[in-house]
């Protein structure tokens, strides 16, 4: 099988990149050219058949990903499976599975069955969950091992991956000398990191990673560069070893690049939002403007039960700047697994950091969408505000006014109904 990225740069337009243009309404040669350059991929595993391909990248619309997956303390699949409706009805573009609980593998292909949206992984949380399940100690995962666990989740049909390829020896040297306050908060980069230290062996990931990259070709899984050592915290942001692994993820992407694998970045967690401009700059230079996937960011470290709205915040900022995709943040962020409300909760606060930032770099549905719901609001048209709006249930039991009435907040003194009556009559 080939891959899209190869298929580009062959001249051909394939059917996906048909469907995605017209997903963005964009020109089919524009999605062409980039996924041709790298700058945008196609999220759609080759074994997937009846699957929805969605684009990232450059000039495209900012995209919504939502985790969900057991961990060993809490949730069913039954109760993940919950979440992926949630996620369809609330209009996530993509979903990740990051279970680490029981039967990791029949919750993926359940998860999978279930949906029609790309699916991701994080293939080192089952590697790392078995090995320390097994053998109580991360340093007894072996490469071959995790390289199988890879293998397996292609061959399930995931359409990504995160891949913590940038957790190298040398990276890991440069964040025990400067220190950090929260060390590393990435599960994945947490366990490679570990691994590497207890046995003073390279990465597996980073010294076999053109045997990775054959092992992901057939599927056309697209590797998505993990931020091992993302900052947890804003004083962490922009930290020597932040950087260092950002400069071992651009040389890894021009690799896959040539070979035709599709690649994205991930980025960072936690930042101050004074810091978020430079920071996005400088990884898309850094990675040759590779689709740039976030999560958040958060913008302050001192709101629990809120940091879907630092994560906005954050995020809003980044999109505008640069980044195509925004991982959600719920609010049982740092604090537990979330609920199917809370899943629902993080989704639309991340569609409107991700509108905001389309309307700000002049997309042109972003700005027909609150032109629409504006001019509804003048005519005084619940039928259209409900259509425009990016929560249609926000609505929901909600004592609305009859069409061309004015909302019970003001009644008869509707300041529109007010103004249309001494102004345009």
């Amino acid at each position: 099988m080939t891959t899209q990225i190869i298929e580009a740069k062959q001249g051909v337009i394939t059917d996906e990149v048909y469907q995605v243009a017209r997903i963005e309404k964009c020109d089919v040669e524009y999605i062409r050219s980039k996924v041709a350059q790298g700058r945008i991929v196609i999220l759609k595993n080759n074994k997937r058949t009846d699957s929805i391909p969605i684009a990232v990248g450059e000039g495209l619309k900012v995209k919504i990903n939502a985790n969900i997956g057991t961990s060993n303390e809490k949730s069913t699949i039954d109760q993940e499976l919950d979440k992926v409706r949630i996620i369809e009805q609330a209009g996530a573009d993509v979903l990740m599975d990051l279970s680490t609980g029981n039967y990791v593998d029949e919750t993926r292909q359940a998860i999978l069955s279930s949906t029609k949206l790309p699916v991701g992984t994080v293939p080192m949380y089952q590697a790392g969950k078995e090995a320390l399940d097994e053998f109580k100690s991360i340093a007894k995962l072996s490469k071959d091992k995790l390289f199988s666990d890879i293998e397996k989740q292609c061959s399930d049909g995931v359409d990504f991956i995160t891949v913590h390829c940038g957790v190298t020896k040398f990276v890991i040297e440069q964040l025990e000398r400067q220190k950090r306050l929260t060390g590393i908060v990435s599960r994945g980069g947490a366990m490679l990191a570990c691994w590497i230290k207890t046995t003073g062996k390279e990465n597996p990931l980073y010294e076999y990673y053109d045997e990775l990259l054959d092992l992901v070709k057939p599927y056309d899984v697209t590797l998505s560069l993990g931020d091992g050592l993302r900052p947890g915290c804003t004083a962490d942001a922009g930290d020597r070893a932040q950087v260092a692994e950002t400069i071992v993820l651009g040389e890894l992407v021009k690799r896959a690049r040539e070979v035709g694998v599709q690649t994205m970045v991930e980025g960072p967690g936690h930042v101050a939002i004074n810091k978020i401009p430079s920071m996005i700059q400088t990884i898309k230079e850094l990675t040759d403007y590779a689709p740039l996937y976030v999560l958040g960011p958060l913008a302050c470290d001192c709101a629990p039960g809120y940091d879907h709205i630092t994560s906005a915040i954050g995020g809003a900022l980044a999109a505008y700047h640069g980044a195509d995709f925004l991982c959600y943040v719920t609010p049982a962020e740092h604090i537990g697994l979330p609920n199917s409300a809370q899943v629902k909760e993080g989704i639309i606060t991340a569609k409107i950091a991700a509108h905001c930032a389309d309307l700000a770099r002049g997309n042109a549905d972003a700005i027909k969408k609150n032109y629409e719901i504006s001019k509804a609001r003048v005519e005084l048209d619940w039928k259209k505000q409900i259509e425009n709006a990016l929560d249609k249930t926000a609505f929901d039991g909600v004592n609305l006014a009859k069409e061309g009435k004015p909302c019970t907040m003001c009644g008869s003194y509707c300041s529109m109904k007010l103004f249309k009556k001494h102004f345009n009559e």
